[in-house]
């Protein structure tokens, strides 16, 4: 069968008609090289108008949409739409890819631009937001990403005066970008009063600022900065598309179909009207221009490209024209003549020149064209129309001959007959009419077969028959002319068809894929002659295929270039050329057809390369003509890496589990054992699927993997080191050229490649976000730089990393089989291959993306299944092992020649200085020259030439060899069993390592008394291993059937084997030969045992749920135990012999007798007092605490007690093996942990001294040996374990602040909710009643009064334009820590609060601010670097936390909270970080974090307590502060000393003098004689000195310390900041502030700059703005919520949260008198303007009326009634006679005073004037409520004095500046940030000249200074 494989012939893309206008703007331009580029369809166009030659760039899967010129106009980028959209960069002359950005943009790019020096790329994307995205195009990466707009944006462009600068424009906005460091940060243009906010459709860049941009209304826009300056009025009549400057000025084209140029400032030059020209018409409408000196590019929206040379203006010429809007479905060819018809929905018929390339007549019809057929001899053009009529032209002049319509519905499909005599016209009703041409298209007959619409029809050669295909699938035949159907299959066996253009029929059956929707190919077309078929589908896919293709799923070739549908092919008259047709991109495509070639000219054509191949793709038809796989690759094929549980989900896992448990209380928990283990020797290798895995290091020792271990093996000690980094299998291993690093990759949900360094068996770096489930092949760069690596995913994805800095330069889909091997190029660092089933690519690196070219075959091969492939000594030669045994060589892409090697596939290559050496499946090692001429030397690896220093046996002659690899004289050789082998040069060959065969190990046996071991797998074999330091296997045999289970006799003497298929035999146990073997059993044996002492009895366990008895001696079955529910899992003897303990799968624990098996029941307390001979059982009260958190995810597989019944070892099925104390009683006991097994452990032992465990892995097939290590001689060697993740008990103690903080949640501004429990319905959203003022505008009443009384009334009222920040009161201590730090050696000091960083000047209090971050700062720190003097760092909260700068690494750090975490002063990747009891030493290896926990162990009674602070010392040593004050000092990561007692509270800061090494610490502590808060204490923290802060308080408590030049700076909880100086223990407080907040309570003094403050803290704090601090002070002893001056300033109103008030006489703070009348909070307390009445307002719904006229006794005279809910703000009229409350539930009353009557005459409302206006409710300021405030209100409000500006505080932390009144909805304002959420209380002071703000909870005091207008 032909169509197994595509055809041999080639189409090549020649001319392309079209350009896409359409919803694409400013997409041509003129090179460098004076061509033109634009794009059409998902093709990229160079034309060059000289030559009249077009290039194409076609790298792109789908429509490109926005284009952007490089400056040096050589390199163009194009964007493009789609699922996962990429950007390409390519070269305009070359046309092939420079660079390819991708992974950041969905939906599509719509623009893009190209800065100044062309270095960086903007692009902004389709999604949601419109997202900005800024590259480094050359090196494929973003910089930074910013949401755009909300709305669609339509241009942008880099200011090309100013670096950094950019300004994006679209639907009524324009924005200023500003990019600094990886932030992009807009400002929205003000359109201000000079033009209307109106959508922006382009724009261009001038000097100084100045942007012109052009509008929808055709006016354009200046702009300066961010602000419109001025219009320029009708520029075009209707919108302005394009805007392009050019080295004269600027060119602009509008929807007018005007072009205007412009000078450089923009006064007009000239203009061309495109419709008055002679090719002009009405409706053009220009989307693009280009000026060049003296020529102009313009590309309209029908498809037009004009070039206008400037002195000839109304002459323009035509370069290229297309279809317009509307599909394109109409093809039709001329039978004599290279020329084709098309006709589309834009009414025009179009005949087109194929060889000249050209448009050569056009007419234009009343109807949309559908389809067009030319009659044979070429005279008559028939056009269908979408009416249901059809219309004959003659073809010379297009002038009517007919016009018929017959039918309602389209018409689709029409064709002339080959003799000339009758045309069949099919229309959508399922129709086919047919017309006599002769008669003047008469009808003759009608054919009615079909129930749907016909799409296709073709005559016989014969003119007799019609075949037609319509929309339901069907192919029917009927009789010519008069349409009967034919009915009878065999009348048409022999007919030969005219044409073939259905698409159903047996001679096309292979155009469709095996499982399709029968509608997505549109149309076919077959070329007899040359046997092929071309087809065109909805994917926008032309293909070829061989003719005629009978089997569904045949192979073809692919070509790319037309978005969505091709709705139209046809071969040309001679078969020269296709021509396809678009739907949806309105363009004609021309292919060349190559016919089929010698392989040598092909060399000529490199294959042009695209990111989608365009060779022919894999169908799924089956593969007779490719060779079977070979077995063992179709295992490996087979082979899933998937896991249930990846260790990365198990904290997760863990958390959700302890939840559940939480209400479980349990005993006390164990602590985990004393004793620890160590890896000491791991016997086996990963071959099975694993090749070239295996090579020399540096110092000629040799690295490979096994499991989840890297090894590093000495052959002449015979001693292995580990690397242990990893959590899961490694899949592959590649050595770094320099042979001392090596870079290892596994298996995960997120699979990490470690690169670490084989000497100190440290990670460099970890690679780890860019794979999924694993990663199966690594290779480093020959400059040992770069790292390539490839991925398990679906999608095989290959990445190329720059692994030393951790980041992924590019990436992109490999291949959708299996890859197996993966090389990087030795010459060209950008070049690599991959090589896989059915699959050799070679890549080169675009930018972020990577290009891949398929390894041409030719006539040579077949496309193989490729299993290995290295490059040669040159950049183009490379070499490939295929699953045949042939090499093929490759030269650049092409296949030169193969070369038979071995017998089977090639598993490994090896290339060498002179030649290669491979190895394959025969188990040969094959040496050859360095070209493949001959073979110079074959090894075989047989028993016959094992050399006598072996370290065991080999199973079997010639194993698969997997992975080869030279040095040092040897050959090293790695198998597929398991086996590593060094060949000697002469022959030998040394078996150093080796493990057991593919199939899982469970069986598992130690000797007695001897220090060697058993283990029998499913690959059949047992084996005797020798544990002694020879470590070799001792023997081996070959079993019938795979084991389960092995055991020695208490002798030693015999071994007992259980086996898969239920028998079991007895062997001896030196020789291995049988004793005795049994079959009574149909399933798996399970457990075997020998009963102790004399080991009379065996019992041996089965899996279908009996464990039988046998009679050693006798060898009979004296008894069988019945009852379990499950199959057996594990047995043992008790030490009599007597009982046998039995776990079953159903997690059942049961005990039977022995001999006769009779079932005993045993109560749970008893069991532990027998004393059993092995415990091996995972159920029962001992080992309850074995089983994790995670036990329903998890089985414990396997256990095992020491001797000395001290230590359990157990293994589970995540690889994990842990050391458990003996009894493990209650749940989820403490343990050690290791990694080193891959999936699960099946079985663990101790040997008969409990001197060492033995483990062996199920799918990893190895035996692990491990060393016990008791506590007293450890070495210090590092320690691997992990200590178990179950939080201690004890943490030394509770203090209330670390509990608090540990417990405070941020909220996040964006997400804050009310502080107050309104309720009601907002204000905005209220009904309103049309008030009194709508009265007539001549009315004779008298003037309204004024609203506000206004006390500035001489002057001339200035309104405020701005607030500027001036002064901040407050420092975040409560907490936070180490946030208070010097600066410029000590003058300034710099620390923050809500979100502004402050640095405050110590000598004068200026304060200066930092006002970045959008929202709260919780930390901060300064760079001690001499270099950078003076950075700082701040971070904030936020629901994604912007640290400015890159981020450089992150990790999951603990389950409970961090509270500190600091570099290394002495290091740039290493640091600590401490938290709720754990303290974690992190070191940064590439991009990944990598920890190891604080170890305890060595001290005495030493406990985990929660850390706090950290501070480092010389020579790696770590202190910490913990809870309980005391200071545990670390050497590495493991405790070496505790400072008792440093402080008598918890240390909260630590801060280490870079200068001299001081230690200075902080904590909280009562002030003694010689305690004090603050320490300063020497290197190693033996002597200290102690220093009191005097802030007169019980117990101070310091929260962050820092140590300048003689001055500790301390920043204290209370919110102070104070400087002590190091020689007299002085003490000033530099910056005071509220302790705790929200400040409710604020007032300002009537005539001067002061102002109080009052607190929940209970304090009353004064404020003096000029001299920038705190006066005084007043303790009230309760929460204060609110405070008032009275009108003269002599007296002060308080009121308390308990309900009481007090007032305060100013002169001399005395208390003049105090009341309480209420139990609930006071909400504000008003003096009345004429100082008589004092009224206060509770959260009890009530206001109290008190006269303080009659002195201090303060009675109440009134009080107002039915308040609907708690009182917010009060304000009195200027007259004292009435009061406006506003309320909780968001409505106003009036009450008269002091009788408390409630005022509802709205009329009597409006004409009082206010004294003062605080309320956040009322018609007049309705507009101060926001869209967004469904969850948050707006808090507080205030007038200012001069009646015309208003600022309101609100729940998002904004303070807002208004114009009073301000009655209409959602008023426009200015915004100010810095608090956090919640502003609680907000005032003017006097003269209005200043603003006071206070923040809930920030508690912090802002002053802001007032900007007036200017007169």
């Amino acid at each position: 069968m032909a169509a197994r494989s595509a055809p041999s012939c080639h189409l090549r893309l020649e001319w392309v008609y079209g350009y896409r206008g359409h919803q694409c703007r400013n997409n041509l331009y003129y090179t460098a090289a004076k061509e033109i580029v634009y794009f059409v369809a998902g093709v990229g166009v160079v034309y060059s108008p000289r030559e009249h030659r077009q290039k194409f760039y076609r790298g792109h899967s789908d429509d490109i949409i926005s284009l952007a010129l490089h400056p040096e106009r050589v390199l163009v980028a194009t964007g493009q739409v789609g699922k996962e959209p990429y950007i390409c960069v390519w070269d305009s002359y070359t046309v092939q890819t420079v660079s390819v950005l991708k992974d950041v943009h969905t939906h599509g790019v719509a623009c893009l631009a190209f800065d100044l020096d062309g270095q960086r790329l903007v692009s902004v994307g389709l999604d949601s937001k419109n997202a900005v995205c800024i590259w480094d195009w050359k090196r494929g990466k973003m910089l930074s990403m910013a949401p755009g707009h909300t709305d669609r944006i339509f241009d942008i462009s880099w200011d090309l005066y100013q670096p950094n600068r950019l300004v994006s424009c679209g639907v009524k906005h324009i924005k200023f970008w500003s990019f600094c460091g990886n932030a992009l940060t807009p400002k929205r243009g003000v359109f201000g009063k000079t033009g209307d906010l109106q959508t922006i459709l382009c724009l261009a860049c001038a000097r100084d600022e100045v942007t012109y941009s052009g509008a929808l209304s055709g006016d354009i826009y200046v702009w300066k900065g961010i602000n419109l300056i001025r219009t320029i009025q009708g520029a075009h009549t209707a919108g302005i598309f394009s805007m392009n400057a050019s080295e004269e000025g600027f060119a602009t084209g509008g929807r007018d179909g005007c072009v205007r140029l412009w000078d450089l400032t923009f006064k007009p030059i000239t203009v061309i009207d495109l419709r008055e020209t002679d090719q002009g018409y009405k409706g053009l409408s220009v989307r693009s221009v280009c000026w060049r000196s003296d020529h102009i590019l313009v590309g309209t929206q029908d498809s037009e490209i004009f070039e206008i040379v400037v002195h000839e203006r109304n002459k323009p010429f035509l370069i290229m024209q297309g279809h317009c809007e509307g599909e394109l479905w109409a093809l039709a060819i001329h039978p004599t003549k290279p020329l084709a018809v098309t006709g589309s929905d834009d009414r025009s018929v179009r005949l087109w020149s194929l060889v000249d390339h050209a448009l050569i007549a056009r007419c234009n019809m009343e109807e949309p064209v559908r389809c067009a057929a030319v009659n044979g001899d070429g005279i008559h053009l028939a056009l269908g129309m979408k009416d249901g009529s059809f219309t004959v032209l003659r073809v010379r002049d297009m002038t009517e001959v007919v016009h018929i319509k017959d039918r309602k519905e389209a018409i689709h499909e029409l064709k002339y007959s080959p003799d000339g005599t009758h045309l069949a016209v099919g229309c959508n009703d399922g129709s086919v009419d047919i017309y006599g041409v002769a008669q003047r298209y008469k009808k003759v007959g009608e054919c009615v077969g079909s129930l749907s619409f016909i799409t296709h029809l073709d005559w016989s050669s014969d003119s007799r028959y019609l075949q037609t295909n319509d929309g339901a699938g069907r192919r029917i035949f009927y009789r010519m002319p008069g349409g009967r159907e034919v009915t009878n299959k065999e009348e048409i066996k022999g007919v030969h068809w005219a044409s073939w253009t259905c698409v159903s029929g047996l001679e096309v059956n292979g155009i469709w894929p095996k499982y399709s929707d029968i509608n997505d190919i549109n149309s076919v077309d077959g070329n007899y002659i040359g046997q092929v078929l071309v087809t065109a589908d909805d994917y926008g896919i032309v293909k070829l295929f061989r003719y005629p293709c009978l089997r569904k799923g045949a192979k073809f070739k692919k070509y790319i270039g037309h978005s969505a549908h091709v709705t139209n092919v046809r071969w040309s008259h001679d078969y020269q050329w296709v021509i396809s047709i678009g739907g949806a991109d309105h363009s004609v495509f021309q292919w060349k057809f190559i016919p089929e070639r010698k392989l040598k000219d092909a060399l000529h054509i490199a294959p042009q390369e695209s990111l989608v191949d365009s060779n022919s793709d894999e169908s799924d038809s089956d593969l007779s003509d490719v060779p079977e796989l070979d077995s063992e690759i179709e295992q490996e094929t087979q082979l899933t890496y998937r896991r249930q549980v990846y260790k990365e989900d198990l904290p997760q896992l863990k958390e959700q589990y302890k939840e559940k448990q939480k209400n479980d209380t349990s005993k006390r928990r164990e602590r985990a054992p004393k004793n620890s283990i160590r890896l000491h020797f791991v016997h086996g290798y990963r071959g099975y699927d694993c090749r070239s895995n295996l090579f020399y290091t540096q110092i000629g020792e040799i690295v490979y993997h096994v499991a989840a271990v890297g090894v590093i093996y000495n052959r002449q000690q015979n001693t292995q080191r580990f690397y242990l980094g990893h959590d899961d299998d490694i899949l592959c291993l590649a050595i770094h050229p320099l042979k001392d690093y090596v870079a290892t990759g596994q298996v995960g949900r997120d699979p990490s490649i470690h690169i670490w360094d084989t000497e100190t068996i440290k990670p460099l770096s970890v690679l780890k976000g860019c794979h999924q489930y694993g990663v199966c092949a690594v290779d480093f760069s020959a400059d040992g730089k770069r790292l390539a690596s490839v991925g398990i995913d679906d999608g095989h994805t290959v990445v190329l990393w720059d692994w030393k800095r951790g980041e992924k330069l590019s990436a992109t889909r490999g291949s959708k089989d299996k890859i197996f091997v993966v090389k990087m190029n030795p010459c060209v660092p950008d070049k690599l291959i991959t090589a896989g089933i059915k699959h050799m690519k070679f890549w080169r690196r675009a930018g972020g993306g990577l290009i891949g070219r398929k390894g041409s075959i030719g006539t040579l091969g077949k496309n193989d299944t490729m299993m290995c492939a290295v490059y040669g000594w040159t950049e183009e030669m490379a070499f490939s092992g295929t699953s045949t045994g042939d090499v093929c060589i490759w030269r650049d892409i092409f296949l030169v020649k193969t070369v038979k090697a071995h017998d089977g596939p090639v598993f490994s290559m090896h290339a060498l200085e002179k030649g290669f050496v491979t190895g394959g499946k025969d188990g040969i090692v094959a040496l050859w020259d360095d070209s493949f001429e001959r073979c110079l030397k074959t090894y075989a690896i047989k028993r016959a030439s094992l050399a006598p220093g072996s370290k065991g046996l080999l199973l079997e002659d010639n194993p698969s060899i997997r992975a080869i690899s030279l040095g040092h004289g040897h050959i090293l050789v790695g198998t597929k069993n398991g086996e590593i082998l060094e060949v000697d040069k002469s022959g030998p060959v040394t078996l150093l390592v080796q493990g057991h065969m593919e199939g899982e190990v469970w069986g598992l046996a130690t000797h007695p008394y001897l220090p060697i071991c058993a283990t029998v797998s499913d690959d059949k074999t047992l084996r005797i291993w020798d544990l002694s330091p020879s470590h070799c296997m001792l023997a081996v045999r070959k079993l019938k059937k795979g084991g389960r289970c092995c055991c020695f006799s208490p002798d030693g003497k015999a071994l007992a084997v259980g086996l898969s298929d239920g028998s079991f035999l007895m062997t001896n146990a030196d020789t291995l030969e049988d004793l005795v073997s049994f079959h009574h059993r149909r399933d798996i044996i399970s457990d075997i045992r020998f009963s102790p002492g004399s080991g009379k009895y065996l019992a041996v366990a089965s899996h279908d749920g009996f464990t039988d008895i046998y009679h050693v001696a006798s060898s009979k079955r004296v008894g069988v135990c019945k009852g379990a529910a499950s199959h057996i899992t594990h047995i043992d003897w008790d030490a009599r012999g007597k009982l046998l303990q039995v776990n079953t799968g159903a997690k059942e624990q049961l005990f039977f007798e022995a001999p006769r098996g009779k079932r005993q029941a045993v109560p749970g307390a008893e069991v532990e007092k027998i004393s059993w001979a092995s415990w091996t059982g995972v159920l029962g009260l001992c080992c309850e605490g074995v089983w994790p958190v995670i036990g329903e995810v998890t089985d414990v597989t396997a256990c095992c007690l020491t001797n000395d019944k001290m230590v359990l070892a157990t293994g589970d099925d995540l690889g994990f093996v842990k050391l458990f104390r003996y009894p493990a009683k209650g749940k989820c006991g403490k343990f050690k942990r290791y990694v080193a097994h891959s999936a699960h452990v099946t079985n663990v032992r101790w040997t008969y001294d409990d001197s060492m465990l033995v483990t062996v892995g199920g799918a990893d097939m190895s035996l692990m040996v491990w060393t016990n290590e008791a506590e007293g001689c450890r070495e210090k060697g590092p320690c691997d374990s992990e200590e178990s993740d179950a939080d201690s008990e004890e943490d030394g103690g509770y203090d209330s602040d670390v509990t608090r903080e540990n417990e405070v949640s941020y909220t996040i501004r964006a997400f804050s909710t009310n502080i107050r429990p309104m309720f009601g319905i907002k204000p905005h959203l209220q009904q309103r009643e049309p008030s009194v003022d709508e009265r007539p505008p001549v009315s004779r009443a008298a003037p309204r009064p004024e609203k506000l009384q206004t006390n500035n009334v001489g002057k001339k009222k200035r309104p405020i334009e701005d607030l500027v920040l001036e002064l901040v009161f407050g420092y975040r201590g409560r907490d936070c820590r180490n946030n208070v730090h010097y600066l410029n050696d000590g003058d300034d000091i710099i620390y923050h609060t809500a979100s502004i960083g402050i640095l405050h000047n110590v000598a004068t209090g200026a304060q200066s601010f930092y006002q970045e971050h959008n929202d709260d700062i919780l930390c901060l720190t300064v760079n001690q670097h001499p270099k950078f003097v003076n950075i700082v760092a701040t971070g904030q909260v936020g629901d994604a936390a912007d640290m400015s700068g890159a981020k450089i690494a992150s990790k999951a750090g603990h389950n409970q909270r961090i509270f500190v975490a600091e570099f290394r002063p002495d290091s740039d990747s290493q640091f600590v970080s401490v938290g709720v009891k754990h303290v974690k030493f992190w070191t940064l290896a590439g991009r990944a974090l990598l920890s190891k926990k604080g170890l305890l162990s060595t001290l005495e009674d030493a406990r985990m307590q929660t850390m706090l602070a950290v501070a480092f010392g010389a020579s790696n040593l770590t202190f910490t502060g913990t809870i309980s004050g005391d200071v545990c000092v670390w050497k590495e990561h493991v405790l070496c000393r505790v400072v008792a007692g440093a402080h008598t509270g918890p240390v909260f800061a630590m801060y280490t003098t870079l200068r001299d090494g001081l230690i200075v610490t902080g904590g909280k502590e009562r002030p003694s004689k010689e305690g004090g808060a603050v320490k300063l204490w020497d290197q190693e923290l033996r002597r200290c000195r102690a220093f009191r802060l005097e802030t007169g308080r019980v117990t101070d408590c310091v929260r962050s310390v820092c140590r300048g030049k003689g001055k500790i700076l301390v920043g204290t909880k209370n919110a102070e900041i104070i400087e002590v100086g190091e020689k007299n223990a002085a003490c000033s407080i530099l910056v005071h502030g509220h302790v705790d907040g929200p400040i409710w309570g604020l007032a300002t003094h009537p005539s001067r700059d002061f102002f109080l403050s009052a607190a929940e803290d209970g304090t009353v704090i004064l404020w003096d703005i000029a001299d920038k601090k705190m006066l005084n002070k007043v303790n009230l002893g309760h929460a204060a919520r609110t405070v008032c001056y009275s009108p003269e300033g002599d007296m002060v109103a308080i009121g308390m949260k308990n309900g009481e008030f007090i007032i305060l006489l100013v002169s001399s703070l005395k208390i003049w008198g105090k009341k309480r009348d209420r139990r609930c909070a006071i909400h504000d307390i008003r003096f009345s303007p004429d100082s008589r009445f004092l009224a206060v307002g509770s959260s009890e719904n009530s206001v109290d009326f008190y006269d303080l006229s009659l002195g201090p006794t303060l009675s109440r005279v009134g009080y107002c009634r039915d308040i609907p809910s708690f009182v917010i703000q009060m304000d009195f009229s200027a007259d004292s006679r009435y009061l406006q409350v506003s309320t909780g539930c968001y409505k106003r009353h009036v009450y008269e005073v002091p009788s408390g009557r409630h005022l509802v005459d709205p009329a009597a409302i409006d004409r009082i004037t206010w004294a003062t206006w605080t309320s956040i409710l009322g018609n007049e300021v309705l507009g101060i409520w926001s869209r967004h405030a469904e969850k948050a209100d707006v808090n507080c409000a205030c007038v200012s004095h001069s009646g015309i500006s208003l600022v309101t505080g609100d729940d998002f932390g904004m303070v807002k500046l208004f114009d009073f009144p301000c009655p209409e909805k959602f008023a426009k304002h200015k915004r100010f940030l810095g608090h956090s959420p919640h502003v609680t209380n907000i005032r003017f002071t006097s003269g209005d000249r200043h603003v006071i703000s206070a923040g809930g909870d920030d508690c912090s005091l802002f002053v802001w200074r007032c900007v007036h207008v200017p007169h």
